[in-house]
């Protein structure tokens, strides 16, 4: 009976766990480039439940009566890659990413320390002195991991090809600094839109080229995320009235019964 309620218990936390994804999503429903999350769940591992002490099968036997499981939790939280949709949007420090790939950006810490994060985000601007910059003002790398200058930024026309590389007019400037990696699961989250290469993580060539004047919307899709917050909502009652009705028996065998 106790069993029951703490299987109930681990389902709200599941569900609960599920909601704060959901409503992430929702909340990032406009965010640039932002990727969705989404979680799967799991059964704890399975216990052998066995029979001691019984008389009827004989002194000091102890016989297996089966397995069982104590409840649910989040199996694994990952990052759906898909490519959001593009929207122009004239702004000629605004590039999209169509592939498989990365803008690689510098970012520093309160203690001065630079840090190299990654982003789908390409909604950049520059600075007075030329740099290009997110909109957090961390700088945004092209060749050899530098930051990327461009004279008289605010005063000229810029031209990004494909292939990432910036001209203003016929001058080269820099290339955007591009990457992939070949295993997702070893990013994780920063914040900020960005994700930071944990252990696992290897840095490989990107086939994504690059559309100047547009940006990839988040891959959220606002439909799917109601359905699964009803679906949540749903499961997270179910088990909260499995408590209740496992709480009312347990009143009952405690104050009716035990009266007699």
């Amino acid at each position: 009976m106790v069993r029951a309620l703490f299987t109930a218990w681990t389902g709200m936390r599941n569900e609960q766990r599920r909601m704060d994804v959901v409503t992430n999503n929702m909340a990032n429903a406009d965010t640039t480039g932002f990727k969705k999350i989404d979680v799967t769940s799991q059964s704890f591992d399975r216990q052998l439940a066995v029979k001691i002490n019984d008389s009827t099968e004989g002194v000091n036997v102890i016989r297996g009566i089966g397995g069982m499981t104590l409840g649910v939790k989040i199996g694994e939280t990952y990052y759906d890659m898909t490519q959001g949709n593009f929207r122009e949007t004239g702004s000629q420090y605004n590039f999209a990413l169509d592939g498989r790939g990365f803008f690689t950006i510098s970012t520093t810490d309160k203690g001065g320390t630079e840090h190299i994060r990654y982003t789908r985000d390409g909604d950049f601007t520059v600075t007075r002195e030329g740099y290009l910059v997110t909109k957090d003002g961390d700088y945004v790398l092209g060749d050899g991991g530098n930051r990327i200058q461009i004279p008289g930024a605010n005063l000229v026309d810029i031209s990004v090809n494909e292939n990432g590389e910036i001209y203003v007019g016929n001058n080269y400037i820099s290339t955007l600094q591009i990457v992939d990696f070949d295993n997702y699961d070893a990013l994780s989250s920063y914040g900020e839109n960005m994700y930071e290469p944990v252990e696992g993580a290897n840095i490989i060539q990107s086939n994504a080229t690059v559309t100047q004047r547009y940006l990839e919307m988040s891959n959220v899709n606002m439909v799917t995320e109601m359905v699964d917050m009803i679906a949540i909502t749903r499961a997270y009652e179910t088990n909260q009235k499995m408590i209740q009705t496992v709480d009312n028996t347990l009143e009952k065998a405690t104050t009716e019964i035990g009266r007699v």
